[in-house]
């Protein structure tokens, strides 16, 4: 196929809800990480939580994040895309202007009612509901809204927007509290004004995306009925508790480790800034990485991933700096690339045959278990190892430990279990 008729096949494989939708999801993205850089510290520091607290409170507000998916999925089906992301951009602009509005004077009655943990906890649900409703929706309308003959590519423009999207939140979080001189507050505002103006765009410009001859949608109970399905397979319920080490680790970027470089390193540390390393070398070398691993099957891959990630955070241990910050954050871009493709890879091949769709739909359960284990688990180390032994940077031993004990269990895991064999 000449380039001109493939750049052809292109313009005219996408339908506008595929732009809108994708468009959306930029600003969802770059709200949500703005918000996520600097949540870690504006709990501990303008809220006065203790860091064993903030590390519960991250913990529970990702796991909300990520698992809600499971039905959010199916609730967008039941009442179409269109209304589905009006509701969840609705949502988090409420949610994100009340986090950042959680400091004045008119929050006062409401934080002496139900408390400070007690407010915040619910007010940071509220966001936490969003991403629930938007990832599918983006997800469903990119396979609707795309040509067959170009949905590979629609999903791959789909994975970077994120990517960029990851990339830009931290620094509008960095630009709204260095350079403008605002307060960290205001970052929560300005991603409420993020999604409130793709509220906007989605009510003007975005069009249900419809295909000749879909089927019925699952109900909510059909949802929750396929979940105890999937979790009566042992085997593959065992997987993703394992594969939980990655996220375990993986998320302690978010988590503890701004706390960390705030408080041990330097308390005028742009640990807000430094988390666009990550994004941005994934955006850089996910198709070298892809080139360079394709002859790895995909379950070595994957544990590779998870040791490059753990091996990550020995940077901190040995040089707690901001250089070292910078430099750990790479490498666990690279362990990220080298798993993320062949993550899913492996987990269509752990599905009994005929529910490949089924099973994938659950295959970012990891990700929701991994942040709900990470944020006690990476509140308490700082804790431990900085406020009770005086040695912060040792810690970062520890997480390391914790993910070569995952990858030494899937090793244990691929012995006993090998691809493809399920329990029936």
């Amino acid at each position: 196929m000449s380039l001109k008729r493939r750049f052809r096949e292109i313009l005219e494989g996408f339908t506008p809800p595929f732009w809108v939708a994708n468009t959306t999801e930029l600003f969802e993205r770059l709200a949500y990480y703005a918000a996520t850089a600097v949540l870690a510290v504006y709990l501990n520091e303008r809220l006065g939580f203790s860091t064993e607290l903030t590390g519960w409170m991250m913990g529970i507000f990702g796991f909300v994040v990520w698992f809600l998916p499971v039905l959010g999925g199916a609730l967008a089906d039941r009442f179409g895309f269109r209304r589905a992301l009006l509701f969840a951009y609705a949502v988090m602009t409420a949610g994100y202007f009340l986090l950042g509005s959680l400091e004045s004077p008119w929050m006062r009655s409401a934080r002496h009612a139900l408390g400070d943990k007690g407010l915040v906890l619910a007010v940071l649900m509220i966001p936490a509901l969003g991403p629930a409703v938007v990832k599918p929706c983006v997800a469903g309308t990119t396979a609707r809204a795309s040509a067959e003959s170009v949905r590979s590519m629609g999903y791959s423009i789909y994975y970077t927007i994120v990517n960029v999207g990851g990339l830009l939140g931290p620094v509008v979080a960095w630009l709204v509290r260095k350079r403008w001189g605002l307060g960290m507050a205001d970052v929560f505002r300005v991603a409420s004004l993020s999604v409130f103006l793709m509220f906007i765009v989605t009510l003007i410009f975005f069009r249900e995306p419809r295909q000749p001859g879909e089927q019925q949608v699952l109900s909510v109970r059909e949802a929750l009925g396929n979940m105890f399905e999937v979790l009566a397979n042992f085997r593959f319920v065992l997987f993703l508790l394992i594969w939980s080490s990655f996220y375990v680790v993986f998320w302690q970027e978010f988590i503890s480790a701004p706390l960390f470089l705030r408080t041990f390193v330097s308390p005028h540390a742009d640990f807000d800034l430094v988390l666009a390393v990550d994004p941005g070398v994934v955006i850089c070398c996910q198709i070298v990485v892809s080139y360079l691993t394709r002859r790895i099957a995909a379950f070595p891959a994957m544990t590779l991933g998870l040791v490059i990630t753990s091996l990550s955070w020995v940077c901190l241990a040995v040089h707690p700096s901001m250089a070292a910050a910078i430099v750990g954050f790479a490498i666990l871009a690279l362990g990220e690339v080298t798993q993320s493709a062949r993550y899913y890879e492996y987990i269509s091949r752990l599905a009994p045959s005929g529910q490949q769709g089924l099973y994938m739909g659950y295959a970012f359960l990891p990700i929701a278990v991994g942040y709900l284990i990470a944020g006690p688990l990476g509140g308490w180390l700082l804790h431990y190892f900085g406020n009770v032994l005086g040695r912060p940077q040792q810690m970062w031993w520890a997480v390391a430990a914790v993910g070569l004990a995952g990858a030494a269990l899937m090793v244990v895991y691929n012995r006993i279990f090998k691809p493809g064999e399920v329990s029936k």
